[in-house]
């Protein structure tokens, strides 16, 4: 009898800390004092743009999903699209996706790619991540990519056209992190060996760093597992530490701080539904997989994610900024401790679907506006407001 309720205490005790363990994350944080900005048109006429990136004189790299690569001037004036971009499997989410420079970049002229590639088999694709170097034609305003290597291929290639991840991340020490979807399939991003739902970590040059996790049976590249579609990641400019946002189903937004060698649950647990309503998973814990640091309930689609690193919003320095697609909106998160403690909602006056965003170097805020129109914004403070 003793040993029953000893047993039975334990299990309590265990259940009431699986409890706490869910009612510790983060949800619909209080509302940030309410910041007045303004807000003006760089850009117009991008097709769907995905990826944005500041170069070393002001003007922007962006792409273009439909498989442009484009150079942006201060005055909003688009070149011609850059010679030698890959091919890419435009289709559905699919295309060109994110574009980053190198550290080097002022010496080598190094970028980074992120397409979904072409892949053999009927509609069969995958996220793949090239490197080459820009050369820059000033005469023409546009330019060519040289030397252009793949450096990762994510298998196996499915026949979907959607859930992609792609975004690309060089870390302080060197490496880079490269964020994968589902594809749609969430019990990939359970099998250790397939590289779909994961954050992935690799050398420039596309081998792999010799203090990667290696945990028994994953695969080699893998930092961390259990992701269902990454579209946002960004390193802490304070600890160097990665953090990234990625799409629930209905509702279940996810932002995280992914650690080597850890379980992020999806598809087994979730903070989401089902698009019919039901519950995915066993619900919304289980050990052995790790909870988010903060999600959103009704889901926003998050997409590009930035640390404001600027002096030009007073107070903003070290908050998370996060782009919003079916939210129509820019999220500022406030962190204390690595703990969101308000959010404040921007933008969602206007309807925008914000695909990215970026700390320009004098400090404004810059985001992409996904549509076949699309558009890169630029966001000031409102003086005297």
């Amino acid at each position: 009898m003793r040993m029953y309720r000893l047993s039975a205490a334990i299990s309590a005790m265990l259940a009431l800390a699986a409890v706490s363990r869910v009612e510790a994350v983060q949800t619909n944080a209080p509302a940030a004092p309410a910041t007045a900005v303004n807000v003006d048109t760089v850009a117009k006429g991008l097709a769907h743009p995905w990826g944005l990136q500041f170069l070393p004189d002001g003007r922007l790299l962006v792409t273009e999903r439909d498989g442009q690569l484009r150079i942006v001037t201060k005055d909003g004036r688009l070149s011609a699209p850059v010679a030698g971009v890959p091919e890419v499997h435009a289709r559905g989410q699919g295309g060109l996706l994110d574009v980053r420079l190198a550290p080097d970049f002022a010496k080598s002229g190094t970028i980074f790619l992120s397409y979904a590639e072409p892949r053999p088999g009927w509609g069969k694709s995958g996220t793949s991540v090239a490197r080459g170097r820009l050369m820059l034609d000033e005469q023409a305003g546009s330019g060519r990519i040289e030397d252009v290597k793949v450096i990762f291929r994510q298998e196996p290639a499915q026949g979907t056209s959607h859930h992609y991840g792609s975004r690309v991340v060089p870390a302080p020490d060197g490496t880079l992190f490269i964020t994968t979807g589902d594809r749609g399939s969430g019990d990939l991003a359970q099998d250790p060996s397939a590289l779909l739902g994961k954050v992935i970590r690799i050398s420039p040059d596309g081998t792999v760093p010799a203090d990667n996790p290696k945990r028994e049976d994953w695969a080699p590249q893998i930092w961390s597992m259990g992701h269902r579609n990454l579209q946002g990641a960004a390193i802490d400019p304070v600890t160097g530490k990665l953090w990234t946002v990625e799409h629930g189903a209905r509702g279940g937004d996810e932002l995280n701080r992914p650690e080597a060698g850890k379980n992020y649950g999806w598809p087994v647990i979730s903070y989401g539904r089902n698009y019919s309503g039901t519950k995915i998973g066993v619900g919304t814990a289980k050990e052995g997989y790790e909870q988010p640091i903060y999600y959103w309930d009704p889901s926003i689609a998050t997409s590009g994610l930035a640390f404001y690193t600027g002096e030009l919003f007073a107070g903003w320095k070290g908050n998370l900024l996060v782009g919003g697609l079916g939210g129509a909106r820019l999220s500022r998160l406030v962190l204390d401790g690595g703990k969101v403690v308000a959010e404040e909602v921007l933008l969602a006056d206007r309807g925008d679907r914000i695909r990215d965003v970026r700390v320009g170097p004098e400090g404004a805020v810059y985001v992409l506006v996904d549509d076949s129109n699309g558009a890169i914004l630029k966001l000031t403070p409102a003086a005297g407001r």
